[in-house]
């Protein structure tokens, strides 16, 4: 689909289906300027989306919902008013608009001139992944993976499937006159199997997608989340207590750089740092991080779950290197953070939908590739924990100060895994780890195209990545093991 069809895709559904014209956002901007504003926006989206479930052989739920509305923004200074409206007319674009602008005093009356601006970046399909396949093949797809996981071994009990199938319409019109629209594809397939041996039941999972339709889950792709799912529970069904204590850490690559995300990718946000409140704050052009640890956020990654064409408020998005060789060199800013700040914008600017104000945000963040081998790194290690895949953490933003749970991790002596472990938990501080980085893997990838990020109550679809990683102190291992 070409930028032209995008456009008119979104002013049919978003614009002519309900009734509206570009007059109405240049009269609802034009009350907005009539007040002494610094910046105003008119974020309108139509999202529609679809799931369904999968277990013990059957569909067991499925859902399909549509919602549309406005979210209008004005900001003064540090000062920001936010209103938004569940429908789509030109009565609730006046509404909106008429509250918002009172964060500014009277001014003298400001004509808009709104113009399309053209596009930037086409990262990924704009065709809608619900229409890829029928209500018939997504079910197939589900029970296609119940049955490889069940074929793959005996002990396999129990299988989960989920697919899920999201489409946004996005049109944006600003108070400098800028006009912005993008179309934006998401889907996942997760799977989640239980594998039981005697009286033990252990969990595996796995999963992905991105901004395709669903021809992306082929049966090379299908095999390998069952693969993955299958052989961290049945990895799990010999896993022994986890040891406890401060030790040699080896962090997996791909997934486990939600460590990195959570644990210092929010401490270089932009409204963290210009508020004092993040660890990072005032430490530009300083070393946090040891030789060789060089940390991006790359939102134009075509297809990945974190990218975007244009962020949320219409710029592009773009690379942004955060940390170079350890030293800190940038944040990631969103327009207001960036103006107040004395900084330019990197295309950080997200919202969870047209109810929420945006804000700056991660897109896939990730840590770049070292020199070594992921054996080198093994090897090297004389006593440790080997720390695979990731399940659930905590982090606080302020300190960084994060914890971990292992979902698959094992215990290495002498330079070679010797067994699985469970229950084993990573402890520490996320500024403090970089520094504690002695070696680097040449092997950075991304995750598979799962991630969600939190902030102040608004989710958004992000990705995390890094190589394998070798942290030789700064953190704690919680474990089992007495």
């Amino acid at each position: 689909m070409t930028h032209t069809q995008t456009v008119q895709l979104v002013q049919q559904q978003l614009l002519a289906d309900n009734e509206l014209a570009i007059s109405d956002f240049n009269h609802a901007l034009s009350l907005i300027g009539s007040h002494h504003i610094d910046y105003a926006d008119i974020y309108c989206q139509r999202s529609t989306y679809e799931s369904w479930h999968l277990e013990e052989s059957m569909v067991k739920s499925g859902s399909f919902q549509i919602e549309q509305g406005v979210g209008i923004r004005a900001v003064s200074g540090e000062k920001t008013a936010f209103a938004y409206a569940d429908n789509l007319n030109a009565q609730a674009l006046i509404d909106a608009a008429t509250a918002v602008r009172a964060i500014g005093q009277s001014a003298q009356h400001r004509t808009i001139g709104l113009n399309a601006s053209p596009a930037s970046k086409n990262l990924y399909s704009l065709t809608n992944p619900m229409h890829s396949l029928d209500a018939a093949a997504k079910v197939e797809l589900l029970q296609r993976v119940e049955t490889l996981a069940k074929a793959a071994d005996p002990r396999i009990v129990q299988v989960m499937a989920g697919l899920v199938c999201e489409h946004e319409l996005i049109y944006l019109a600003r108070l400098d006159g800028r006009i912005h629209t993008d179309v934006r594809p998401l889907i996942r397939l997760s799977v989640t199997v239980i594998a039981k041996q005697g009286d033990r039941r252990e969990q595996g999972s796995s999963g992905g997608g991105g901004r395709f339709d669903l021809n992306y889950f082929d049966d090379t792709l299908v095999q390998q989340y069952v693969d993955t799912a299958v052989a961290q529970a049945l990895t799990n069904l010999e896993a022994r207590p986890a040891p406890a204590g401060s030790m040699t850490v080896v962090l997996g690559n791909g997934w486990p750089g939600v460590l990195l995300h959570e644990a210092v990718g929010h401490g270089l946000e932009g409204d963290f740092n210009r508020k004092g409140t993040s660890a990072f704050a005032g430490h530009l052009g300083e070393r946090v991080a040891a030789k060789g640890v060089t940390v991006v956020d790359q939102g134009d990654i075509a297809g990945r779950r974190g990218s975007l064409n244009i962020d949320d408020e219409g710029n592009p998005t773009q690379r942004t290197v955060l940390i170079e060789d350890g030293i800190l060199c940038g944040y990631l800013q969103d327009e207001t953070n960036a103006r107040l700040m004395g900084m330019t914008t990197t295309g950080n600017g997200r919202r969870e939908n047209y109810a929420s104000a945006p804000m700056p945000r991660m897109t896939n963040t990730y840590m770049e590739n070292g020199q070594m081998t992921p054996e080198e790194i093994i090897a090297s290690v004389d006593k440790g924990l080997y720390a695979v895949n990731f399940g659930g953490g905590q982090v606080d933003i302020t300190s960084g100060k994060f914890v971990f749970s292992a979902s698959e991790a094992w215990w290495v002596e002498n330079g070679k895994l010797q067994y699985p472990v469970k229950g084993a938990t990573i402890i520490g501080s996320g500024p403090e780890v970089l520094k504690h980085v002695s070696m680097i893997g040449n092997n950075t990838s991304l995750d598979s195209g799962v991630g969600v990020c939190g902030k102040d109550g608004q989710s958004v679809p992000v990705g995390v990545g890094q190589p394998t990683l070798r942290i030789d102190s700064g953190l704690t291992v919680g474990g089992s093991q007495t």
